[in-house]
């Protein structure tokens, strides 16, 4: 089973080179992806308890990943979310920690501990108990959403 996952990303080469390593490296499927706070924000709201991880760039083309952070505090237990950032200083990793994030990463020299996070997020979604509490929460989500 693949980590269903989301890019906040506005940078289109770094997101590209980003989607196929993590999907080479540790059995990640990227289903979407933003360049914007708004548009990341109404996807994970509208797919709520249907991706596993959210990785999120702190500057956008509009908006922050502060606040893409901020909108999925309410996320299942089973949901990370962590920010990949060049700004990764001390300052923005205790307001990323406040806000809810996983892990904070550096773009420059941490992708290797992302993508072995990432790789560990993947053998978690196997577990049984994570798997029964994904289909509770879609089932949920497909219930609370019209059709």
């Amino acid at each position: 089973m693949a980590l269903i996952t989301y890019l906040a990303e506005d940078n289109q080469i770094i997101r590209d080179n980003l989607i196929d390593t993590l999907e080479e490296i540790a059995d990640v499927k990227v289903v979407a992806h933003a360049v914007t706070q708004a548009e990341a924000s109404r996807w994970l709201t509208l797919h709520d308890g249907t991706w596993h991880l959210a990785i999120v760039d702190l500057f956008l083309k509009e908006g922050s990943g502060l606040g893409v952070l901020a909108g999925c505090r309410h996320r299942e237990p089973y949901q990370k979310v962590v920010v990949l950032t060049n700004y990764a200083t001390p300052e923005i990793r205790r307001r990323a920690a406040e806000l809810g994030a996983d892990a904070v990463f550096d773009k420059t020299t941490e992708l290797d501990a992302l993508f072995a996070y990432c790789a560990e997020q993947t053998a978690n979604i196997l577990t049984e108990g994570v798997q029964e509490a994904q289909r509770e929460a879609v089932a949920q989500h497909d219930q609370a959403t019209p059709t």
